[in-house]
């Protein structure tokens, strides 16, 4: 496929992608586009970055029935950011053909995004815990979802969500389309698309996973009582434009926030336990340059992209290298 137009598109769809300047389908969307489009299962192992926002965007957008209000699509995800990037692209996509799309994640009012849903919402996109609470409290409608997106579900069932995603798969009583996406394929998600895909397709989406040559790589020894002030000489050392300083976990993103901010200014932190309003703050700041030095875990930064970052900080070596390129 070399053309948006190969893909028999609405002209709707056409005019935003235009608008959009996506001019012509990126591998993975010339890849796995054609299959969704034939309503197929899909297997897709594809890394963060890929672009399969707007893989599945771009057919979920086509296919929708305006004239009904009813939820057609659910894509499920890990993060709040991921669910808002999804529902932007979908909105964005789908505009001029009427699409309606909305989130439901953690953090923010619950009748607020209740009152929402009393409205028509054709793309529905959630993250796990919200979309069990809703479907426990009933104020929730999927008997027409016809096609179900699991992205990034390796990293869903890293937080524990495996019995969630069953319950929510057999929850959905309608006949459906399953597209899962995944960086990593372990025994649970196999043993997911076994129980729940009907003969799946299954497509490679990675691009070749090295870190481009052009980055310069050093590691550092030292003990883990001299990590703090070892990460704030080589701040001070290297002065970074901007940089990102990854850890494992809240507790820690926290403690190495407060060292670093008596140490250096514009410092701040981002992980999953803060709510969305703070969240948006704090990117928004990283973006405009008020903030120099983001602290974060790892699946907050999922999805996020910062161009002006110079220097990436792994403060924990993950025993993953795919996670470290």
């Amino acid at each position: 496929m070399t053309s948006f137009n190969d893909f028999s598109l609405n002209p709707e769809i056409l005019k935003a992608l235009k608008e959009l300047k996506y001019v012509e389908p990126s591998p993975v969307q010339a890849k796995a586009i054609p299959y969704i489009q034939a309503r197929r299962d899909l297997i897709a192992i594809a890394e963060t970055g890929s672009g399969k926002t707007a893989t599945c965007a771009i057919p979920i957008c086509n296919r929708v029935n305006t004239s009904s209000s009813k939820t057609q699509a659910l894509i499920i995800v890990p993060t709040r950011e991921l669910a808002m990037q999804y529902t932007s692209e979908t909105q964005k996509i789908g505009k001029y053909r009427g699409v309606k799309s909305f989130a439901i994640v953690g953090g923010e009012d619950a009748g607020i995004q209740e009152a929402k849903l009393s409205h028509a919402v054709h793309v529905l996109v959630a993250t796990p815990g919200r979309l069990i609470d809703f479907i426990y409290s009933r104020r929730i409608d999927l008997s027409q979802v016809e096609v179900l997106v699991l992205d990034e579900a390796d990293e869903m069932l890293n937080m524990g969500f495996y019995e969630d995603l069953q319950f929510i798969i057999q929850c959905l009583v309608h006949e459906h389309q399953t597209l899962l996406f995944s960086a990593t394929m372990p025994k649970q998600i196999r043993s997911l698309a076994k129980n729940h895909l009907k003969d799946p397709v299954e497509v490679s989406l990675m691009r070749k996973n090295i870190s481009p040559e052009n980055i310069e790589h050093r590691f550092l020894y030292c003990r883990a009582d001299e990590r703090p002030n070892a990460l704030i000489d080589l701040i001070r050392q290297t002065k970074p434009k901007q940089s990102l300083i990854f850890c494992h976990t809240r507790s820690e993103v926290e403690k190495v926030c407060r060292a670093l901010r008596n140490a250096i200014d514009a410092v701040d932190f981002l992980h999953g336990s803060l709510n969305q309003d703070a969240r948006k703050i704090i990117t928004r700041k990283f973006r405009n340059g008020r903030v120099k030095h983001l602290v974060a875990t790892n699946v907050a930064a999922r999805g996020l992209d910062f161009s002006s970052v110079s220097h990436v900080f792994i403060y924990h070596l993950s025993d993953d290298p795919d996670i470290y390129v």
